[in-house]
């Protein structure tokens, strides 16, 4: 009998857990679901993202909650079984068949099989109940119960420490307390007499990349002991390039190993292809074919570099031989309620870092193992994957049964996800050194016993040194593991020498200026961030009234869950630019500082990938939003970017010219101008060859518009592959000869065209007049249907001029920098005809 499943995605009903009324049971529209989208559908709950629902929902958190689904008993044929599978329960659940208790989960991240065969034996019609205990009473019983253990970490109610279940939902610095419950991935009924229960494509690439070879292993489920084969198939593009046939067993994998010459390799976008092969088997017993499991995968190699150097120790990723500069963001669950995020949904937000030029995006230990829909898209588009394990902010216990749920569910996602090339290492944790770190829990890393770590006030360090690396070595041998996010070899997790680091003392800690981010990083800055408010159209939707549009309003504040973010936000703004009290004007300058912030970290970080690898990657936080909010995302919750996306797009392309004089700190001085500056120019490649170009700088007054002295033009300068190209070392400004404020702007020519542009100001912006700049902004139709073409020029010089961000219009740039006498054309996808043309925004305005 062939393999066949059923979708139980409709007919459940849910209720109140405590409510004893026949007559409470409620639709559930679909499954894959949770309880508060449910409740939702039947009026039964506000939206909790509108102005203060949040609070409103808090009640969905203290409940249990009851669903149940009533099934015909499939058509098993003699000698089948039937299977109910579950891809993800959240998180405390029992469940029931037709009253007899067959699964109680306590881990969100797993999925589970159960054979149910026996059990629907006797009749027809079945009744399937799931009940879900509320996991936020669970987990202050599980607390409350060991009292020994040191619950310490940073957001939310620590007793999520002792649950499975993603740690944001107890609410976190950029996310509302939403506990949600529920059948929150698919459930289904399989019906078969063999299937494969496992495929996994081993990719090996040969060191000089002209031959590799896939070994397939599949794994048999067999109900009875028979004779099977397995038929092994790799194809490329649709087409097969090789079979095998090999016999299987339910003791015995079967596996196959294809050589492939001249394989097409995978790559980071921008760097090659993102060629995918596709091995698939068919399970034969009999003459008959049973099932056909099959998955792409990669070929590509994938190492960390880390060596010493006269920086102390490099961290950098080296792919196919090639080292890639790993500009990104890092990823946290792109809602609240996890079932609403559809595939499509996923693949808008790798689009949006592909196009924005980012290669790395970090999956944040305290959200989920992603959907596949997300490691799909990630393959199919070229963007590697930084994933940690679900620990995040914490000293997490591990008593024994805990470490077997953990053990259980590290090994259902490694096996998951091991064949997707994108995932390129497995990090133990989020910052959980880092608590450690500030509350004193033992670490001595000369101590290689794990059962120490166990009986020491630190038993999680097993979990990350331990029983985490073992799962890799095991069943994704060929991908690197890293113990923590941030962790520098058994020292201190701000050490800029070593490992990977987060950087935070722009916005918290000391709060250091944002124009000197690159003097802070380290080896690979995997967190750095600056928070700014949403576009006014995100503002809108959950600012319920128009009485609330102002910028200190309570809902607002109510919706920035930041710690110190009032003066946090404030400080940076008065710092650097001239107040406004009017909400859009308030909006857009909180932009300008994160698009600022975010250009200074990247820009100066990748200039120093140049020098011996000294900073081999940057992860801003956050790339989005799990709700409508104000944070540190460059890319809101509706999936419209903010400048700071188009600053971080900037910098990051393949050739990015950079230009900047010496930080002058204004307040030491009591607002004193410097007198001279030191300036640098120089070229960042991503590209694999010596390319030729022509460099220009100019400097021109922000009062006049007029270049103060004659452009230099640095003609047929050889731009070094794959690094930094110094043009200007020690340049050196005269501010008494010069005193009139001015920036400094770059060009970069390359075949004719300007292929790249930077321009530093004078700092703060709040000391320059922006009056009077002449701009001028031409709309005109594009040359395809759909598009407009927007020509910009100005007779002074204009600070980020930022254009607005419509429903299903993609913009080719904004948040731009505009001098005279360098026009600018950006392209507007998906306007129709007839729309109003683009409203916009500089400083100053």
């Amino acid at each position: 009998m062939s393999f066949s499943e059923q979708r139980l995605s409709t007919g459940w009903v849910f209720k109140d857990g405590e409510d004893d009324d026949g007559e409470a049971w409620m639709p559930v529209p679909t499954v894959p679901s949770v309880v508060h989208q449910d409740l939702m559908a039947n009026k039964k709950l506000v939206d909790p993202y509108l102005g203060f629902n949040e609070l409103k929902a808090r009640w969905v958190n203290e409940r249990t909650w009851h669903y149940r689904h009533e099934f015909q008993r499939p058509q098993v044929p003699v000698g089948g079984a039937v299977s109910l599978v579950f891809d993800g329960l959240d998180t405390f659940a029992t469940v029931r068949l037709d009253g007899e208790t067959i699964l109680e989960s306590s881990n969100m991240f797993l999925g589970y099989r159960i054979d149910i065969t026996k059990a629907l034996a006797s009749k027809e019609s079945h009744v399937l109940d799931v009940i879900f205990d509320c996991a936020q009473s669970k987990a202050r019983q599980i607390r409350d119960q060991h009292p020994g253990h040191r619950w310490e970490g940073f957001n939310g109610d620590l007793s999520r420490l002792a649950v499975r279940k993603s740690q944001y939902h107890w609410g976190w610095d950029w996310g509302p307390v939403i506990m949600t419950a529920g059948l929150w991935r698919e459930v289904r009924l399989e019906v078969y007499s063999a299937r494969v229960s496992d495929l996994w494509p081993q990719a090996q690439l040969a060191a000089d990349h002209q031959t590799a070879t896939v070994t397939g292993v599949a794994e048999l489920d067999a109900v009875t002991p028979g004779s099977y084969t397995a038929h092994f198939h790799l194809s490329l593009r649709g087409q097969e390039i090789a079979r095998q046939d090999v016999p299987i067993t339910a003791d015995q994998p079967a596996q196959a190993t294809f050589q492939v010459n001249h394989p097409e390799l995978w790559w980071p976008h921008g760097y090659g292809s993102q060629t995918l092969y596709e091995l698939s088997v068919t399970l034969t017993g009999g003459g008959i074919e049973l099932h056909r499991v099959s998955k792409k995968f990669g070929f590509r190699t994938s190492e960390v570099i880390q060596q010493q150097d006269k920086h102390g120790k490099s961290f950098f990723f080296r792919i196919n031989g090639v080292d890639i500069f790993c500009g990104g963001s890092c990823w946290i669950p792109a809602d609240s309620l996890l079932p609403s995020i559809s595939p499509e949904r996923y693949r808008k937000w790798i689009e949006l870092m592909v196009a924005g030029g980012q290669v790395m995006s970090r999956v944040w230990g305290g959200g989920i193992y992603e959907d596949n829909a997300f490691y799909d898209a990630c393959d199919e588009l070229g963007v590697m994957v930084w994933q940690d394990f679900m620990f995040g902010c914490g000293n997490y216990p591990a008593w024994p049964e805990l470490l077997d749920s953990i053990q259980q569910e590290a090994v259902y996602n490694v096996r998951r996800l091991r064949h997707h090339p994108c995932v390129v290492i497995y990090v133990g944790n989020n910052e959980d050194y880092q608590v450690q770190e500030q509350v004193g829990l033992t670490y001595n890393y000369e101590d290689k016993n794990p059962e120490n770590w166990l009986a020491s006030d630190f038993p999680a360090r097993y979990i990350y040194e331990k029983l985490l690396p073992d799962v890799v070595a095991k069943f994704s041998p060929s991908t690197v593991y890293h113990p923590g996010s941030p962790w520098g070899d058994g020292k201190r997790t701000s050490d800029p020498t070593v490992g990977d680091m987060h950087q935070w003392n722009v916005w918290h800690g000391t709060q250091e200026k944002y124009q000197i981010f690159e003097t802070l990083g380290g080896r690979f800055n995997s967190e750095f961030g600056m928070e700014a408010f949403p576009h006014m159209s995100t503002i809108d939707f959950f600012v319920e009234n128009d009485a609330d549009k102002f910028p200190q309003s309570q809902v607002l504040d109510f919706h920035n869950k930041a710690d110190g973010h009032e003066r946090r936000l404030a400080t940076y703004l008065v710092e650097n630019l001239r107040m406004a009290t009017d909400l859009e004007t308030y909006i857009y300058l909180t932009q300008v500082v994160q698009s600022e912030t975010m250009m200074f970290g990247y820009r100066g970080w990748r200039r120093q990938w140049g020098d011996e690898r000294h900073c081999g990657g940057a992860l801003l936080w956050q790339l989005n939003d799990c709700w409508p909010t104000i944070s540190w995302a460059i890319v809101d919750y509706f999936l419209r970017p903010k400048p700071a996306y188009y600053s971080v797009k900037r910098v990051l392309k393949p050739l990015a010219v950079g230009v900047q004089r010496e930080h002058h700190d204004w307040s030491a001085v009591h607002a004193q101008p410097p007198t001279r500056s030191a300036y640098t120019m120089w070229i960042a490649s991503s590209l694999s060859k010596v390319v030729y170009g022509t460099v220009e700088l100019r400097f021109i007054s922000v009062v006049t518009g007029h270049d103060l002295r004659p452009p230099t033009l640095f003609q047929n300068v050889s731009i070094v592959p794959n690094g930094t190209t110094n043009i200007i070392k020690d340049g050196v400004i005269d501010h008494i000869a010069q005193p009139e404020p001015h920036v400094l702007a770059a060009r970069l020519w390359v075949d004719n065209k300007v292929v790249a542009r930077d321009v530093d100001w004078p700092q703060p912006f709040k000391y320059l007049d922006f009056s009077d700049r002449g701009l001028e902004v031409k709309q005109l139709p594009g040359p395809v249907s759909g598009q407009q073409v927007l020509h910009i020029s100005s007779r002074k010089p204009v600070k980020c001029i930022v254009f607005e961000e419509r429903e299903n219009v993609q913009l080719s740039d904004s948040a731009l920098d505009i001098v005279p006498g360098d026009e600018q054309v950006i392209t507007a996808t998906g306007v129709k005809k007839g729309d109003p043309l683009l409203n916009f925004r500089y400083l100053g305005q």
